[in-house]
């Protein structure tokens, strides 16, 4: 990884203020296209938002009662680009979604508004020929090669129905995916540095001001508090949360767009049932919770949806929040959850773009770009996004910066695999018993969690080793001095929160005290060797 500059002060193309996955897979098209690029990150990549998601790549089944058609058309296409570019962070997932004939709409949706028009009759309550419906068209709407189609389950002595109330007798089962949110930040932002961006983690944006046809920016380094000036010729604002903020205090510009902070919070439990499906359960309010295996011995039920006012307030998921989804969990699981079976929640803002919307939950989560060139040199401000869509996101905006910034090169992502990634859906057992057999002191888990989260990459970081011990010092957990000195040099990682809450989860397996000296260690090397990434 190359080592950024701090005092190289030549003017680039583009300068993106935040390292979320906006910004990340920006800053990889735009540098697979010849741009010249700059990336800041006031903290670690993917330290909010995008490390905060209920890591899905799904359509959105829920958006077609908003008539979202084409958001969810265009995010159904993506899941499968994605899982060919990542099949190891990134996986098939079937969903199973008991019903019973009390499910409901929210009250506020246009689907609900037509429905309670022409079959008053019905109340609110959704048929189960209509939720058949809106499955039709989610199989349909974007095309599939890889993923299967809707099916229709009996829950009556199954696995998938045992660990629900015996109420329930029937379900529909279809696809989405899974991801590893934070991971799929970080390898955007390797790629984007392999193909010549500066990544610049750590470094805060002070000011940005339009200097003629350039813009002048000032950052900070927050650990050792140097300053230095960049010149781009355009300015991304891709802060998610601090989109607005950034617009107000950075930028100083006259902005009639806004951006609307909803909150959404998980829990994690321990495993509360035996296979590999995830759970789409409704609500009487009209809202869904989704209930997923989650890091091969816990469960993972979330989001809520509620307004965040500020995003200099770090999110946490109220005591309120955790009741509404053991609560929500508790009519349909047939074991009675409490907030004891509890063993950690994350809360993240989305930034949604201001529409207007009544509600938190009806909010659009549709893209919105803006581009602000009067004045000078001009800006692209992000509002909103999915972690399906990013990539999309991405080319529209290289388009809107193509107006700007002429021999812009046609789009490239759609069949590039991220770093590790460079392998077949559906492989994975493959690589997995390899890695085993050049390297046999490997457990079954070890060996899985390396193959998941660095693909082709995991050999490269084992190297030679014969034995556990040629890896260094074992932090717990499998985590070892090879691996955590690997993500410094390679994926940005400065602290034990970096690596064991977004490069990993081994945070759920490893103690306080294991975590805190992790922690020194990686204090003590970057002090002595200072690691590659700035």
């Amino acid at each position: 990884m190359r080592v950024a500059n701090p005092q190289n002060t030549d003017t680039t193309d583009l300068f993106i203020i935040g390292g979320g996955i906006n910004g990340c897979g920006i800053a990889r098209d735009a540098a697979g296209r010849g741009l010249s690029v700059t990336l800041a990150e006031m903290n670690d990549l993917g330290s909010a938002t995008s490390s905060a998601s209920t890591k899905l790549f799904h359509g959105g089944l829920r958006y077609l009662e908003y008539f979202e058609f084409r958001l969810v058309r265009e995010a159904l296409i993506e899941r499968e680009v994605l899982l060919r570019a990542m099949p190891h962070i990134s996986w098939p997932m079937r969903f199973v979604l008991p019903y019973h004939k009390d499910m409901r709409f929210e009250s506020e949706t246009p689907t609900s508004r037509l429905l309670s028009l022409v079959m008053p009759w019905m109340k609110g309550r959704r048929p189960a020929w209509l939720i058949r419906t809106g499955l039709f068209l989610y199989d349909h709407l974007g095309g599939r090669k890889i993923l299967p189609g809707t099916s229709t389950l009996n829950l009556k002595d199954t696995p998938e129905g045992a660990p629900l109330e015996p109420r329930f007798e029937k379900a529909f089962e279809y696809s989405d995916c899974w991801v590893e949110d934070s991971r799929l930040v970080v390898l955007n932002a390797r790629d984007a540095d392999r193909l010549g961006a500066r990544i610049l983690t750590r470094t805060q944006v002070l000011s940005a001001e339009r200097d003629g046809a350039e813009w002048r920016i000032e950052t900070k380094n927050t650990e050792n508090g140097e300053r230095c000036i960049h010149r781009a010729r355009m300015l991304i604002n891709a802060g998610g949360p601090w989109v607005g903020d950034i617009i107000q205090t950075k930028v100083r510009l006259n902005s009639t767009e806004g951006v609307r902070l909803v909150r959404g919070s998980h829990i994690v439990t321990r495993r509360l049932y035996d296979h590999d499906k995830c759970y789409f359960f409704q609500g009487t309010d009209g809202r869904i919770i989704f209930s997923i295996p989650y890091e091969t011995d816990f469960t993972l039920i979330g989001t809520t949806d509620a307004e965040h006012d500020d995003p200099s307030v770090r999110p946490v998921c109220t005591e309120g929040e955790k009741r509404y989804l053991i609560d929500f969990a508790n009519r349909y699981f047939a074991r009675d959850l409490t907030t004891d079976d509890i063993v950690w929640t994350y809360s993240g803002v989305r930034p949604l773009y201001d529409d207007g919307a009544s509600s938190a939950t009806a909010a659009t989560r549709d893209y919105t770009l803006k581009v602000e060139a009067e004045g000078g040199a001009p800006i692209l401000n992000i509002f909103g996004g999915k972690i399906t869509t990013y990539r999309r996101l991405a080319e529209s905006a290289l388009k809107l910066v193509a107006e700007h910034l002429p021999g812009v090169t046609g789009s490239w992502t759609a069949g590039a695999p991220l770093p590790g990634g460079d392998f077949e859906v559906g492989e994975v057992d493959t690589l997995v018993e390899r890695l085993r057999g050049d390297h046999p002191y490997l457990t079954e888990f070890w060996a899985r969690r390396l193959v998941r989260a660095y693909g082709t990459e995991a050999a490269g970081i084992l190297g030679k080793a014969r034995s556990a011990g040629d890896l260094g010092r074992d932090f717990g957990a499998t985590l070892t001095e090879a691996e955590v000195a690997w993500l410094m040099d390679n994926e940005y990682a400065r602290t034990a929160e970096d690596v064991v809450w977004r490069r990993n989860k081994l945070g759920l397996r490893l103690g306080k005290d294991e975590i805190a000296a992790l922690d020194s260690w990686m204090t003590s090397r970057s002090h002595s060797a200072p690691a590659a990434a700035e």
